[in-house]
């Protein structure tokens, strides 16, 4: 996972650069629990949502590791008739999103929808810790208390910003008066996949529901993997120079 980690890094720092595409930080910070889920974690059959739409670019670059998509492809990134700077609803991807908030709630129905059938998928959500500023984002977990879903698995890039801040702190002990949260070093392929493990029964969903985490908070950095960009608020907008791209490819 290693390798795979540092050629989606490049790659990503490429294909934002020739973009000039900014939102690198927040790509950054959750591209390897996108490539743990999709290389580690994920069955063929199930589904991912990225409710953090901005992290188009992280989701992209892990569909070009996995062969969903080609370096011709990639060069399309932030043109109006390619790949958009906020995912377009199509193969691998069950909804456009973008605006922020309103993922989790898609992930439930999905799940919801799952559960009714009897069918055996698990639906994962990637979220980013500012979304939580949206009302829907609770009633999607009000929801969740009272309607087990173990088969849905939020995860949060709990980078710790936002738009203009800093996430307003106390956002984990709220979450865990709905569901099970843990937390786990969002880099770590192997502290994510142990985390988000789901081989074994699922007789009792309210059981699993109390013993199993429902929200895997990524302890993440901003940036990551680039010195001058880890942990910086103004890695959220910022586009790369040509020197900038030089200066983070020495770095990889």
């Amino acid at each position: 996972m290693i390798e795979l980690q540092r050629k989606a890094r490049k790659r990503l720092l490429q294909m934002h650069y020739e973009a000039g595409a900014g939102h690198i930080g927040g790509n950054l910070s959750c591209l390897d629990a996108l490539l743990t889920l999709h290389h580690r974690v994920m069955r063929p059959e199930d589904q991912f949502v990225l409710s953090k739409g901005h992290a188009a670019g992280a989701l992209y670059i892990t569909h070009w590791t996995k062969g969903w998509l080609t370096d011709d492809e990639l060069k399309t990134f932030h043109k109006s008739d390619g790949l958009l700077g906020h995912p377009e609803s199509g193969a691998h991807v069950p909804f456009a999103t973008g605006s922020l908030g309103h993922g989790l709630s898609l992930a439930v129905g999905l799940a919801l929808g799952h559960k009714l059938l009897g069918e055996d998928r698990t639906v994962y959500v990637l979220m980013g810790d500012g979304e939580f500023q949206e009302g829907s984002c609770w009633e999607a977990l009000n929801f969740l208390a009272d309607n087990p879903l173990p088969r849905l698995k939020i995860l949060i890039d709990g980078n710790g910003f936002q738009g203009f801040r800093a996430v307003p702190p106390g956002l984990k002990d709220r979450l865990r008066g709905f569901v099970n949260v843990r937390s786990v070093d969002g880099h770590s392929p192997e502290q994510i996949a142990e985390a988000l493990r789901t081989d074994f029964s699922w007789s009792d969903s309210r059981t699993m529901q109390l013993n199993s985490p429902q929200i895997v908070w990524l302890n993440t950095f901003k940036g990551k993997g680039v010195s001058f960009l880890e942990n910086r608020f103004d890695s959220h907008y910022l586009y790369l120079t040509e020197e900038l791209y030089k200066k983070a490819l020495a770095e990889q």
